[in-house]
């Protein structure tokens, strides 16, 4: 993946004061049109979002597997990714998915209900859903 096919979908580059993070890092966001925003010394809540995010993909994903190579990475976060905003439960939302704005139908008689899984990362993720 090459930067220059999608720079047009970033305006900003928020990132902290890591010196990891050095002048020649800055520059090749800016020459693709990127403005870099540091965010505030000894501000931890600034990148709540961001860290939060990290803290859960490498909580419930990154930590279980053993990751190959970069296609491989790829391929695991953009399942998760899926997952993420599609099937899994958020405290803030009432229990909804990002990508979804209503509650599944409530099941009613679940003595007779089949359920359907779905397996996510080879099964370190499972979905459960009413079976057709």
């Amino acid at each position: 993946m090459d930067l220059d096919e999608h720079t047009h979908k970033f305006r900003f580059l928020i990132r902290d004061r890591d010196a990891k993070f050095s002048a020649a890092f800055d520059a090749v966001f800016t020459a693709a049109g990127i403005e870099t925003i540091k965010i505030p010394p000894r501000s931890p809540k600034a990148n709540a979002y961001a860290e939060r995010w990290v803290r859960t993909v490498r909580a419930e994903c990154l930590d279980w597997v053993l990751v190959w190579n970069r296609r491989h990475l790829h391929h695991m976060l953009t399942a998760f990714l899926d997952h993420y905003n599609s099937a899994r439960p958020h405290q803030g939302r009432n229990q909804l998915p990002p990508n979804t704005d209503h509650a599944p139908a409530a099941l009613l008689d679940l003595a007779g209900t089949r359920v359907q899984r779905r397996t996510i990362l080879g099964g370190l993720i499972n979905e459960y859903s009413p079976a057709a």
